[in-house]
């Protein structure tokens, strides 16, 4: 059997998909070396410890977050952009759990600031926002509202929270009419 190659994206790459499968809050330099077939003292050749790779798999996340965003709302303005940026959320948000606990990991403010990622996520908010002409301080209030229902709804979901016979998709697009509503109507309120 051929040895893996580790390199610093291998090992994020690994921790990532690790953290999907046992929880973001689960990961450990022991797991990510088991998966990997290497020992842990090896890890130290491409991180700095746990710290490091929380971080990094977080960045990496919220990179992957924002191409996916990004593509989604490429070429749509208001409800259609807002429909295909909340539905693409709310898959990340499941479908990916660990990814998305990361996304939410503190990363300090001058690596975050360094990201393609964290820059790209808030200016794909900020257009997906245009087509509703929100002036500042409206606009950031309106992506707070955004990202706050779309986290809640998609956390509530992920946890088991919702236990109603009410079709789960049904009262997904009732949430996204209602932010639609909401941002079209903003200065009426």
């Amino acid at each position: 059997m051929s040895r893996v190659r580790i390199t610093p994206g291998t090992l994020v790459t690994a921790a990532a998909d690790l953290a999907d499968e046992i929880g973001f809050e689960n990961l450990t330099l022991a797991a990510v070396a088991k998966r990997l077939g290497i020992r842990d003292a090896s890890l130290y050749t491409h991180v700095r410890g746990l710290a490091d790779v929380r971080e990094r798999v977080a960045l990496l996340a919220l990179t992957e977050w924002a191409e996916a965003l990004g593509a989604a709302v490429a070429g749509r303005s208001r409800h259609d952009a807002l429909t295909a940026f909340a539905d693409t959320y709310r898959v990340l948000a499941t479908g990916h759990p660990g990814r998305y606990a990361a996304t939410r990991y503190p990363v300090p403010s001058e690596n975050a600031a360094a990201s393609a990622g964290v820059a790209r996520i808030v200016e794909v908010c900020y257009a997906l926002l245009r087509g509703y002409d929100l002036p500042e301080p409206d606009a950031t209030d309106a992506v707070r509202l955004l990202r706050s229902t779309l986290h809640g709804f998609s956390d509530l979901q992920a946890a088991g929270g919702f236990t109603s016979g009410r079709d789960l998709d049904a009262s997904w697009r009732r949430a996204v009419d209602t932010l639609h509503h909401t941002l079209a109507h903003w200065s009426d309120i």
